[in-house]
């Protein structure tokens, strides 16, 4: 068993490894052919911080282990809004823009929403295995409305930010004589497409390493797979978004801090649960209602600090890291 841990604890690390590799490559790629950094961070590097719990929740789905799949996504969710957002608002008080209330917490709310109608209806899909299933479940029908809710998202997101450069181009050529453009740094597209094809390569064998010795350790521990889906692989598929978050607190780069974390939340529940689902339906009967109170509780008290005051203090960081030892102690308890 120790060497399981071992294991796992290695597959965690190359995971996340993979996914900074595949990140970097992707935005050189992009800032080489002049797409914006804006518009690479709405996009390119949104999706690379979340590309752990996508490549951990497909091969649980693909594995047959929905808890895993599941689990890790909405695990996630609130490891990123308790765990990080309490973390960072208590290195430096975290401002939110309008924007960022107005449009992505808007959409992230939106998510959790859709999650939750979607997760308690009680159906039968007939493109499942077993078409006497009743219990709940994400069909995959549910999960092709997921990637259209992710795809509009994306539209949406990258329009508006391709209306604010348009913005900051005009001011800033109103304050500026200087004609000269600013030198783009060049990158090797050769090694940039090494670094994707390395990182996805590392996700995709961490990511199965990951899921079996996940596996392995709750049968061991006799706990359940939702268990260490929640908790352990959320807080390990979460490492690119817990630095970034971090780092940009210490930095007082708030907008960062906060935005980072808003966008993975989005992009686990649209793009990865909404992909999983749409190869395999995802069987719910082992997710506790439990975890969909915390999502919900977790998100609203976000939402309703960001809408009161458009900041997140220390107390309230204080408050939101209370609140996640606690899903922690509950998740284990009832589980």
């Amino acid at each position: 068993m120790t060497v399981t841990v071992l294991l796992l604890i290695f597959a965690l690390l190359v995971v996340v490894a993979g996914a900074y590799s595949m990140v970097e490559g992707s935005s050189r790629i992009a800032s080489r052919f002049g797409i914006s950094e804006l518009v690479i961070g709405m996009t390119v590097v949104a999706i690379g911080t979340s590309a752990p719990e996508l490549i951990v929740s497909l091969m649980g789905a693909l594995k047959g282990s929905a808890g895993i799949a599941v689990g890790n996504v909405i695990g996630s969710n609130i490891c990123n809004l308790l765990l990080i957002v309490g973390l960072s608002a208590l290195i430096y008080p975290l401002g939110v823009s309008r924007e960022i209330v107005n449009r992505d917490m808007l959409f992230m709310f939106l998510s959790t929403v859709v999650l939750l109608v979607i997760s308690f209806d009680i159906q039968i899909d007939t493109l499942t295995i077993d078409d006497d299933m009743s219990s709940n479940f994400i069909s995959r029908s549910e999960g092709i409305l997921l990637i259209l809710f992710f795809l509009i998202f994306i539209f949406y997101s990258v329009a508006s930010a391709k209306r604010g450069e348009r913005t900051a181009y005009r001011m800033s050529e109103k304050q500026t004589s200087d004609n000269e453009e600013k030198p783009q740094k060049k990158y090797n597209i050769p090694l940039a497409l090494l670094m994707i094809a390395v990182g996805l390569a590392a996700l995709i064998w961490g990511g199965n390493l990951l899921v079996e010795k996940a596996i392995t350790v709750a049968k061991y521990f006799g706990v359940s797979d939702v268990v260490i889906g929640s908790t352990i692989i959320a807080i390990g598929t979460s490492l690119p978004e817990l630095a970034t978050s971090v780092v940009a607190a210490f930095r007082k780069k708030v907008g960062l801090a906060l935005g980072n974390v808003v966008g993975s939340n989005i992009f686990n529940v649209f793009l990865i649960l909404g992909g999983c689902s749409a190869i395999t339906p995802l069987p719910l009967a082992d997710i506790n209602h439990i975890h969909f109170i915390f999502l919900l509780l977790a998100t609203l008290l976000i939402l309703l600090a960001a809408r009161t005051s458009f900041k997140i203090r220390r107390s309230e960081g204080a408050l939101l890291l209370a609140f996640y030892i606690l899903y922690i102690i509950v998740n284990i308890s009832v589980n």
